[in-house]
């Protein structure tokens, strides 16, 4: 620093040392320019407020702000990155949701829903990153850029106009012993910092509406984010309803107990409806007994039999049905009482020859001889009919 350099500096300290400590006023500037200088220093901390509000607003998470603060919107919009770089919470719950679904299966109520939500989840995700690369897009960034920029610049001005200030009002009250050319100069130059800092303050202020627009640019953003959840809800709401109402009024279930001779009664009657399968199997002994008084008795030996391969349709009984796993064929999952003419009757776990599909909503088959029509949603289909 030079020397004419190092006496301003001090000149301008021992000014503001003598008006701090001392009480001596320095030179006021007119009420328009301080009501100026006001709304932008209050608009220079709104600015860097927002900027952490709205950041936290997008992501509670400390770690996913940071590295919202990094995203690269351009990259993302040109599509040269695939996601925000971090999970959305809507994402890992939609996550949870669908691997217990899909563990519990198709099968079930509950793990049908679940897929439904999981995957209702995922979509408000990907609704969400949007929501975050459009307001830092829109909002974040120019907001940035106001402060890193014009803000910036105008406390140049401001900073340099007090320094100035600060050096005429040292020469000013030393009038005499500082030559009037210096005073001058010292005039002169403040003169210059006032109107520069003056008006790049107006002009900012002028043109305040494209904080507005920035604003909008936010409320639109999140506006958008949230048309696009509820629809999404909606349609998704409606599904759920569906499968509430699709479940109420499918035919409840009686739980039956089955003990060891009722899996043995079940496995004759599919060998006298004339199913055979391949089994590994020899015949075996069954010896069932029963407690009296605290004493196991032998009540009966049973014999039963699985055929090492399946058995011809004419080596069949001609009074009964053969059925081949390989024809189309279903189990039926409830009791059916016919109700009218031409319904095919049957029991929860019968094994029913399928013939043909009446519509989508009625099969035509055949069991112990006897032909009709029945409820598709009553029976689990084993070998489809042909297309």
């Amino acid at each position: 620093m030079s020397v004419a350099g190092f006496k301003k500096q001090f000149h301008k300290a021992s000014q503001l040392l003598s008006e701090k400590i001392s009480g001596a006023e320095g030179t006021k500037l007119d009420e328009d320019f301080m009501e100026m200088e006001r709304k932008i220093d209050v608009t220079n901390k709104s600015v860097m407020e927002l900027l952490s509000k709205t950041t936290e607003y997008l992501q509670p998470n400390p770690a996913y702000r940071a590295k919202l603060g990094m995203l690269n919107t351009v990259s993302k919009i040109r599509g040269q990155v695939k996601s925000t770089g971090y999970p959305q919470t809507e994402g890992l719950l939609g996550d949870c949701m669908l691997r217990y679904g899909r563990e519990l299966g198709e099968d079930s109520t509950f793990g049908f829903a679940l897929v439904d939500i999981g995957e209702a989840m995922k979509q408000m995700a990907e609704v969400k990153d949007s929501l975050d690369i459009s307001v830092k897009q829109n909002f974040i960034d120019p907001l940035q850029t106001l402060q890193d920029k014009d803000l910036k610049e105008i406390g140049h001005h401001l900073k340099k106009l007090e320094g100035r200030r600060l050096d005429y009002d040292y020469k000013k009250k030393r009038q005499g012993k500082i030559p009037d050319e210096e005073i001058k100069q010292a005039v002169e130059k403040f003169e210059e910092s006032k109107e520069l800092a003056e008006r790049s303050m107006f002009n900012f202020l002028e043109n305040d509406v494209e904080q507005v627009s920035q604003l909008s640019a936010l409320i639109e953003a999140a506006l958008d984010y949230h048309r696009q959840s509820l629809q999404i809800l909606e349609e998704l709401n409606n599904k759920l309803q569906s499968s509430i109402t699709t479940a109420s009024n499918r035919p409840k279930r009686e739980f039956k107990p089955k003990s060891v001779m009722t899996s043995l009664e079940t496995i004759e009657n599919q060998q006298h409806n004339g199913l055979t399968y391949s089994s590994s199997f020899k015949s075996s002994d069954v010896q069932v007994n029963h407690t009296v008084n605290g004493k196991n008795e032998q009540v009966s030996s049973i014999s039963f039999s699985w055929p090492e391969s399946p058995e011809s349709p004419e080596s069949s009984d001609s009074t009964r049905s053969s059925v081949h796993m390989d024809q189309p064929c279903c189990r039926s999952l409830y009791d059916f009482e016919p109700e009218n003419e031409g319904e095919l009757g049957f029991k929860e776990g019968d094994i029913i020859i399928l013939t043909n599909q009446i519509d989508e909503n009625w099969y035509e088959g055949m069991i112990n001889g006897e032909s009709g029509f029945f409820p598709i949603n009553y029976v689990e289909v084993i070998v489809p009919l042909p297309q």
